[in-house]
Order: structure tokens, then sequence, then C-alpha cells
């Protein structure tokens, strides 16, 4: 797993080590809020939130301290090593491009992750699954205005596709305060998705977001949903 232009920190890494600090890098990006991933099944996305873990990696990792972001770029690059020299073979291939992604987003890294979910894009622009996890990352930069757009986008090809509905309604409350816009995206979701396996946590969503109905649309909220 290791990488020769990788520092001796990580050269000699175990399989163990690497997961755990997937776990933490992933654990962080759950923890600000309730995202769920473009093309996560809701039922996973469900179960990894209430075992504190992330969907695919390992129950049985041990937890250790907050790696930093020298630590996490660095594991997104031994991970994405193998599909990177894929890629040299095979530039054209959007579901590698999205793989890539999947990584750079995992680890925080969303500059890189909105780059090759991009690239996806460019040969498969009616990926909602891939359009949704662009959007979010690009929130995640600080930037709702484009990832509202993005994920108005994906609905444009998936228009009941019930992780965008969720991801853009935790948005516009969020970043924009938009309760009447938030509301009505989820409760989409709920008419569209009437077997949707997270029907608790997005009423939970709902009545919180209305709490702050007398709040003035486009102002961030203070704190994210929990």
């Amino acid at each position: 797993m290791s990488r020769t232009n990788v520092t001796a920190a990580t050269d000699n890494w175990t399989n163990a080590q690497a997961y755990t600090l997937i776990v933490i890098c992933l654990l962080a990006g759950i923890a600000g809020g309730w995202f769920l991933r473009g093309s996560q099944p809701p039922a996973a996305a469900a179960a990894a939130q209430s075992a504190g873990v992330a969907p695919g990696v390992p129950s049985s990792a041990s937890m250790g301290e907050q790696p930093t972001p020298e630590q996490m770029k660095k594991m997104a690059d031994v991970q994405a090593a193998p599909l990177l020299e894929q890629l040299k073979s095979d530039p054209t291939n959007a579901d590698l491009l999205a793989k890539i992604g999947n990584i750079y987003y995992d680890t925080q890294q969303y500059p890189t992750a909105i780059d090759y979910y991009r690239r996806a894009l460019n040969l498969q622009p009616a990926s909602a699954s891939v359009r949704t996890d662009l959007a979010t990352a690009i929130w995640y930069t600080g930037d709702a205005d484009t990832a509202i757009a993005e994920f108005n986008k994906a609905l444009s090809y998936e228009p009941n596709k019930s992780n965008t509905l969720f991801n853009l309604g935790v948005v516009k409350w969020q970043g924009k305060m938009d309760i009447n816009g938030a509301v009505a995206a989820w409760q989409k979701l709920l008419d569209t998705n009437p077997n949707y396996e997270n029907k608790d946590k997005v009423l939970e969503l709902m009545a919180q977001a209305q709490k702050h109905s007398g709040v003035k649309p486009g102002t961030p909220a203070k704190s994210s949903a929990q």
C-alpha cells in the first residue's frame, strides 16, 4: 500500500493503520452534517451513521487522534495511486474519474475531488450521483449557491433522486436559511420515495429547520444539521 513519493511516515503503514485513518477522515466529514453520497443507498447511510462509521470501512478499525490535513492528503494519494495509474491508459473512463473523486472527497480534499468529479461529468453529464457528490463537495468549500445549482442540475436528470433532495434541503437550510425551499425539497423526497429508510431523520430536520422560520432567507445557519 506504500508509494515511493509518500514520506517515510506512511511508507510502512499496515492495512489496519490505513483503515483507521480512513475511518477518522470519514467520520470528520459525517460529523459536519447528514449529507448522503450521491451513489450511496439510504439504508447504507443510515446504518453507517447509527454505527458511527463510514460505509465500506471495517467497523473494527480503532479510533485515534484526529489526523492533520497533510496526513489526510497523503492517505488520499496512497489510496488513489492505483486508480491514477489506471487513468494513464484510460483517461476517458468517467467511472474511474468519479472513484478517484470519491477518495479525495472522503479524505476532505474537496478542491481535488471537485476537479475529478467535473472531469467525470464532462464525459457523463447526466450522472446525477456524481453531480450530487460534486455539489456536496462544493458546499464544503463554502459555496452554497453553486452547490444548489449543481443539485438542481442533478435533479433535472433524476427529479426524484432521494440523496440529492436530502442534501439540497440541508444546503438550502444551512447555507441560505431558505426554510421554505429546504422543507419543499424534503417533502418532495418523502412524497416521491414513500419507503425512504431515513424518513424519521428527514422529519426531524424539517422540524429543526422550521424553528428558524423567522430568520431572513440568505442568512447562513449558525450550526450544522445534526
